[in-house]
């Protein structure tokens, strides 16, 4: 579990200057809108239809782009269009990402308890049912999904990988923002970046949920 919790080390390939794609990616409801706001904050474009609005789950918006959702599919012609900006792309999606581009990837980590809880209060919302796959077993498989993803991207050439702990980010953002801000080349609004980070929005808290499990 560990490695989950505390990885925040990166490798860059990626040569300055490139028209590079940074990807913001990870399991649902782990944070990865909140980075594509930090990113946008810090001078990035970010690419995104706004189709999908702010709402109760994710009230600062999710900055997505839906065709994205397609990739698996084979819709990958707007690739070209995201060189240069930054864009979301759930884990499971990241290998159907076309070959041909550079790209940069922030992995977004949350505690497993907390993204299943974040994800349940967001089935309950939408009156969708909740009961499907029990909680262990979608640790389980989040889990072994999470190493699978690892291990592909530690075998392509043209990915650099970050990986970035939503967790760590809301105690303490400064030091997490200026690693981001190296990892993407130094030209980020460091400050403005930090701005973003609402502990308030902070709401499935490990330390909480194991208090009312208990």
């Amino acid at each position: 579990m560990a490695r989950f919790l505390n990885l925040f080390s990166g490798k860059s390939k990626a040569h300055e200057g490139e028209k590079v794609i940074t990807i913001v990616s990870g399991l649902p409801r782990s944070g990865t809108s909140m980075m594509m706001k930090m990113l946008e904050a810090g001078g990035l474009e970010v690419f995104t239809d706004n189709i999908r609005t702010a709402d109760d789950d994710n009230p600062k918006g999710y900055y997505e782009f839906e065709r994205v959702k397609k990739l698996d599919k084979g819709d990958t012609v707007w690739v070209e269009d995201a060189q240069g900006k930054v864009v979301k792309v759930i884990s499971v999606l990241l290998q159907h990402l076309p070959p041909g581009y550079t790209y940069r990837v922030i992995f977004m980590h949350r505690q497993i308890a907390e993204v299943l809880a974040s994800q349940r209060k967001m089935l309950i919302r939408r009156g969708e049912p909740t009961d499907k796959v029990s909680d262990e077993r979608l640790a389980q498989l989040y889990r072994k999904h999470l190493r699978q993803v690892e291990d592909w991207l530690a075998q392509q050439s043209n990915f650099s990988v970050l990986y970035v702990t939503y967790n760590d980010v809301l105690k303490d953002p400064l030091p997490h923002v200026r690693r981001i801000n190296q990892f993407l080349g130094g030209r980020l609004d460091e400050e403005q970046m930090v701005t973003i980070v609402d502990p308030t929005l902070y709401r499935q808290r490990q330390e909480q949920l194991s208090s009312t499990a208990s």
